[in-house]
């Protein structure tokens, strides 16, 4: 796949240097910039944009009165700057600078207030002992440094920028993993390097580490390594849990082609890896480990949600009425939860019905994708885990940078409105009418491949094998496989498997 010839957007853009490749060029014989090398190298470009937009937030300044460097959040920085980053507030605020284990440290919040409560480490475990670590990391950098060895700061920055580079890290074991994966189509990678949403949101909280073991899961399984998809998968999991998701679009896909015992040894190895990684802190701290389940369900609707946009747009109390502190929202949990649980019937019905078996990174995208529409919170950084799944479900380059241009632009008005009204900030219906946008083109990016899945031929990954379409090439054992099990409108048809000639039988007389 050469994009100059294929990719308007990637034509237009070769006008600088020279225009679209020759029809009698040269390919893959340079030594070195080969696709990934190339998406890599935009990567890093883009990560390093992503960390200059955040270190206006990592600034220090000499406090006159405390005679000591203290962080520069004056004067509402990080909605001014746009600059908000998770990280740095987290180190704090999960008690990551008092050097405690996570899930055994507990805290008093609002202490001395009628709205006080213990809290424990609210992350996932993998995510939370990932920040436990670069808090270590910093105290021995930091221990090095005072002795005229490294370059020294405040310790929040020295945790912000050792949290940086492995998030960076694991960004780019994103990408590699993707190249691989859509091997035909390598250079639909570089969609993943330059975007946008990674230039905004890649250091904004700690979901690259999701990213990374969602898409060597994916990778694994495209290798026809079963077990270890799980096992990334099951580690993604016990550091956000939408890599698990992707065991559903994997099983409906398993029972159409009859290789439901390759799903069964993932989905096993997935659960036995995030057992090893939660079990030990289940036992030891169980109050601890529970608390990113609490708090979930504690929280209401977030900004960034379709329930508070019809809330806000409409007066509506929502599903609960007004709650008091630490009320759970119990029908917004469960209606969320039921929408969820419909639209993955809905894919599940299409992946059973399609007249061509989908692929697994179409149906990967419409299950992340529906989950994050009907979730009570959309986080801005959780726009980073369909980017990867995108490019290998509908790799159509200005579309999927459209998307990507308008999800990022929801960060500008977000941090306006955060200011409030009384420093001048954005009214809320400002930042609301972002949303709605991002979740308008989110919806089109569904709808378009849903078409695609009922129209192969419209697929560019299928259309990739030049005269003879392609299946599934990220698709492991299920590339190629025959179809054992179809919806028809009328019920389930069985498809028997070929019949093997009895083992004695002579060969037809010619």
């Amino acid at each position: 796949m050469v994009p100059t010839w294929t990719e308007p957007l990637a034509t237009a853009a070769s006008a600088p240097i020279g225009g679209p490749l020759g029809r009698h060029a040269a390919i893959g014989r340079h030594w070195f910039w080969t696709p990934l090398r190339v998406a890599l190298l935009l990567a890093v470009i883009g990560l390093a944009i992503g960390w200059f937009g955040k270190a206006a937030c990592v600034q220090q300044y000499f406090n006159e009165g405390t005679k000591e460097l203290e962080l520069d959040w004056r004067s509402n920085r990080p909605f001014t700057a746009m600059c908000y980053s998770d990280i740095i507030p987290l180190y704090s605020a999960e008690r990551l600078n008092t050097g405690g284990f996570p899930y055994q440290t507990s805290w008093v919040d609002d202490e001395g207030k009628p709205t006080a409560h213990v809290r424990y480490m609210e992350y996932p475990v993998l995510t939370g002992m990932f920040q436990w670590v670069n808090a270590k990391l910093a105290d021995g950098w930091l221990a090095i440094a005072d002795a005229g060895w490294l370059p020294t700061g405040i310790p929040v920055t020295i945790f912000f920028d050792i949290s940086a580079f492995w998030l960076a890290l694991a960004w780019l074991v994103t990408i590699w993993a993707v190249a691989r994966t859509a091997r035909l189509r390598p250079w639909d990678a570089a969609l993943i390097a330059a975007s946008p949403l990674l230039m905004v949101h890649a250091f904004t909280n700690f979901d690259t580490l999701a990213t990374a073991f969602a898409a060597t899961g994916l990778l694994a399984w495209a290798r026809r390594r079963p077990v270890l998809a799980g096992i990334l998968l099951g580690l993604g999991g016990a550091a956000k849990l939408y890599p698990l998701f992707l065991l559903g679009p994997l099983l409906v896909l398993c029972l159409r082609a009859g290789r439901t015992r390759d799903w069964a040894r993932t989905a096993l190895a997935a659960i036995l890896a995030w057992a090893a990684v939660n079990v030990p802190i289940m036992f030891a701290f169980p109050r601890g480990w529970w608390e990113f389940f609490h708090r979930n369900s504690l929280r209401a609707a977030d900004p960034d949600s379709l329930y508070n946009v019809v809330s806000q747009f409409t007066g509506w109390a929502g599903f609960d009425g007004p709650l008091g502190f630490q009320e759970t929202p119990v029908w917004l949990n469960g209606v969320s939860a039921l929408l969820f649980l419909l639209c993955c019937a809905g894919v599940a019905f299409i992946a059973l019905q399609a007249p061509v078996r989908p692929r697994l990174a179409q149906l990967c995208f419409l299950v992340v994708a529906t989950f994050l529409l009907t979730n009570k919170v959309w986080s801005p950084q959780y726009s980073l885990w369909l980017v990867p799944l995108a490019v290998l479900a509908v790799p159509r380059w200005r579309i999927l940078l459209a998307w990507m241009v308008v999800d990022a632009l929801v960060w500008a008005p977000r941090m306006a409105f955060y200011l409030g009204d009384d420093k001048k900030g954005l009214p809320i219906d400002w930042f609301l009418s972002f949303v709605v946008l991002r979740d308008l083109v989110v919806i089109a990016l569904c709808v378009l491949v849903v078409y695609e899945i009922y129209h192969p031929a419209r697929d560019l990954v299928r259309r990739g094998g030049g005269d003879t379409p392609l299946d599934d090439p990220g698709g492991g054992v299920l590339d190629g496989a025959p179809d054992r099990l179809t919806l028809l409108v009328t019920g389930f048809r069985r498809t028997p498997p070929p019949e093997k000639p009895p083992e004695n039988a002579k060969p037809a007389a010619i």
